[in-house]
């Protein structure tokens, strides 16, 4: 449902009924991860996307009987040999979605409704409904924020809202997306329930070192990748919005300094392409002791030596040298600023899913690499 929030914010300021369905939980090589979601509202209107194409046609219907019923169903897609009729993922794997009315009556549209708001607003945000339960509490939702607090709830059900909101918030912490199983009064122990927990939180940082024609490259393509890109440089001449139109932030100053000072984290990737040791050195000392998701430093073979014993002689460890990832990026062959920018994004992006980097052609490792767990309990109509 956040993967769209913006377009779903707007539906309900302009007070539009709907009925969401959200990715639970897949298996196999499924197109979309859970928390995709597609809306249709009482005109026909759809937004969004839970599969790439393969099943949207019988999504939208669900979604169509949902908004004239009322009633909330979890639909199992997989592939069928038995049926070569049957609507069904083209790709071999299992899709479960939650089908949810989203009207004025409807008692989780407050909470959504803050929780779009939320999520609009950039701030880190996490959402709890019920996939597996008791008919009461099915359409139910739950919001946390980050500092812990929460709104909505499953009715009386006061130690499960109490429960699911600490399990949120670690999500919510982890910036992920999945299902939990809990007892029905918010034990550990009785009926279980599955719950769905979608988070968003703010974009993960990318911060480019160097304003050189290469950096102007990455930054159009740390964007499309959804990064909040910032370029930071000790020279005013370059540093630049003239240079760098589509960067969110532009900072002048000695980058290790701003390393020092600014906010990272464990999203955080940090590109040097400086190739200048009076940058390079002090810089990397530090990026390479936080708890980043990625270090690359732009150089040739020779640079990369060099720069590795200026770092050994300034203190770094092995250990903290074998985060380095240098010369940065995937070997493309690249030799433009705009291929050069999609190796190191390529390298950036196995980095984070785990992926090998070697060509699928005649490999036999898996395509999706985060696969989240395996389909959710049934309830209602799962086919």
């Amino acid at each position: 449902m956040l993967d769209i929030a913006a377009e779903l914010h707007r539906w309900v300021e302009q007070g539009r009924d709907f009925a969401l369905a959200t990715v639970v939980a897949v298996g196999g090589s499924a197109p979309r991860q859970p928390g995709a979601a597609l809306a249709v509202d009482a005109d026909g209107t759809a937004i969004g996307s839970v599969s790439g194409g393969c099943v949207e046609g019988a999504v939208y219907e669900l979604c169509r009987q949902a908004l004239a019923d009322g009633e909330t169903v979890l639909e199992r897609f997989g592939y069928s040999d038995e049926d070569a009729f049957a609507v069904g993922l083209t790709c071999g794997g299992v899709i479960d979605i939650l089908v949810t009315p989203v009207r004025h009556a409807d008692p989780a549209r407050p909470v959504l409704s803050a929780a779009l708001a939320a999520a609009v607003r950039g701030e880190a945000t996490a959402v709890a409904r019920v996939v597996s339960g008791p008919p009461e509490l099915t359409g139910r939702a739950l919001l946390v924020r980050s500092d812990g607090s929460y709104d909505g709830g499953f009715g009386a059900h006061r130690e499960l809202d109490r429960t699911v909101a600490a399990e949120a918030g670690a999500f919510l912490d982890a910036g992920r997306t999945g299902t939990l199983e809990i007892g029905e009064q918010g034990s550990r122990c009785g009926a279980p329930l599955t719950v769905l927990v979608e988070s968003s939180v703010p974009p993960p940082r990318m911060i480019v070192f160097g304003a050189i024609d290469f950096a102007s490259a990455l930054v159009r393509i740390g964007r499309f990748l959804g990064y909040h890109v910032t370029v930071c440089d000790a020279r005013p001449v370059f540093a630049t919005r003239t240079r760098f139109p589509e960067a969110d932030e532009i900072v002048v100053e000695w980058p290790h300094r701003y390393l020092e000072r600014t906010e990272v984290d464990a999203r955080t990737v940090l590109c040097v392409l400086t190739h200048d040791a009076k940058f390079d050195v002090p810089l990397l000392k530090l990026a390479l002791r936080l708890p980043v998701a990625y270090v690359g430093a732009m150089g040739s073979r020779r640079t990369h030596l060099d720069r590795n014993e200026r770092l050994r002689e300034a203190g770094v460890t092995d250990l903290e040298l074998a985060r380095l990832r240098s010369p940065i990026g995937l070997d493309l062959g690249a030799r433009t600023p705009e291929e050069t920018a999609l190796s190191i994004a390529a390298e950036i992006v196995a980095n984070r899913r785990g992926g090998s980097g070697v060509s699928l052609t005649g490999a036999h490792t898996p395509i999706h690499h985060d696969v989240t767990g395996p389909p959710a309990r049934r309830i209602g109509s799962v086919a």
